[in-house]
């Protein structure tokens, strides 16, 4: 099957059947998705989503944040991977918010990643959710399952390289949707060490089922 196909396919499907897909992580504003994501590093959403409630009631906005120290904020995301670093950075985060865009998120990819702990994978995802702008969050499950099926070459062997090849095919209305799309394949059925092959809707489409598990009982 060619690459082309196997997007279709993966598109098909899903715009059909998942249509309205949404982030995993519990936010009420877009200041909120920002401190989410940017806690969500090496961090299961479940875990972020079990420390943000605290965490947002104490500090609702940049300002807050901003007045706060490291000491305080670590005391409400200790649970968290790398709890000294993010602390560290959700400081530096709202004094920057406060102090350069006047306690808004900004829009831009560029400027997102100005802010202390906002990475390319942080600034798209801001950029998408929140702004619908055609960005594509590379993390670990987008990465894997975009190889993996066959949506991107294996030579694809850096985020940003995965990033590109993927927004080749995908149509720019589409691209904020295959994001949580591709996330959420792997999270649920693509696992890392033991995909749900047998029960994968994207099967027909996937090189790797067709390499690995398609294959015939016997051989002459």
């Amino acid at each position: 099957m060619l690459r082309k196909d196997r997007f279709k396919f993966f598109l098909d499907y899903f715009t059909n059947n998942f249509p309205e897909p949404e982030t995993e992580l519990h936010y009420g504003s877009p200041y909120e998705l920002l401190v989410a994501v940017a806690l969500s590093a090496q961090c299961t959403d479940k875990r972020v989503n079990m420390v943000t409630p605290a965490l947002f009631e104490r500090f609702p906005d940049p300002q807050a944040l901003a007045a706060s120290n490291v000491e305080e904020v670590y005391t409400y995301i200790r649970s968290i991977s790398y709890p000294n670093n993010k602390a560290k950075h959700l400081v530096g985060m709202g004094r920057m918010l406060v102090e350069l865009f006047n306690a808004e998120v900004p829009a831009s990819i560029e400027d997102l990643q100005k802010l202390p702990g906002v990475g390319r994978k942080t600034a798209n995802v801001i950029a998408s959710v929140i702004f619908n702008q055609p960005a594509m969050a590379v993390d670990t499950h987008v990465f894997r399952v975009s190889r993996r099926i066959g949506l991107v070459p294996l030579t694809a062997t850096t985020p940003l390289a995965v990033e590109k090849a993927l927004l080749k095919y995908i149509p720019k209305i589409l691209v904020h949707k295959a994001h949580h799309w591709l996330i959420l394949h792997g999270r649920y059925i693509c696992l890392a060490r033991s995909p749900k092959c047998m029960e994968c809707p994207l099967s027909p489409s996937c090189k790797y089922f067709e390499k690995n598990v398609n294959v015939p009982l016997f051989q002459s």
